[in-house]
């Protein structure tokens, strides 16, 4: 079950400059930054309230991040939600006709386990499921 938003993903081209345009925004530091090698970026976590902010720079040119933003620009790049039993999940959104971007969840940032929903099954919307790591 989809518990809440986890976070909102944002694809940026330089993060020093990127957390110093959020800083200035929510009025707050980044609380955590850390590197993801298996999807090639940079991750930077602003937290306001109980929202998310993740900053995603590319630290590898053919990673998604790096395509995105040369398809698309900075910006929203995918929304994330928590859910309990990230397993159980994916067997009931693909059993509902979404397409899954990987077969078995995934390491990511912020001690999570992760998998993607294609967008051409989420009206053009990356989504993105968390369960934290126990």
């Amino acid at each position: 079950m989809l518990t809440n938003v986890e976070h909102i993903g944002i694809a940026v081209k330089d993060m020093a400059a990127s957390n110093e345009l959020f800083t200035k925004l929510l009025n707050i530091a980044p609380y955590k930054s850390e590197s993801v090698e298996s999807e090639g970026v940079l991750t930077s976590f602003f937290k306001v309230n109980e929202t998310k902010i993740e900053l995603l720079e590319a630290s590898n040119p053919a990673s998604a991040i790096a395509k995105f933003i040369e398809k698309k620009g900075e910006g929203i790049h995918h929304i994330a939600f928590e859910v309990d039993d990230i397993l159980a999940e994916m067997k009931r959104l693909e059993a509902e006709g979404f397409v899954l971007l990987n077969a078995e969840p995934k390491l990511g940032a912020d001690n999570k386990l992760v998998c993607f929903l294609h967008p051409k099954s989420s009206n053009g919307v990356l989504v993105e499921l968390c369960q934290e790591r126990r």
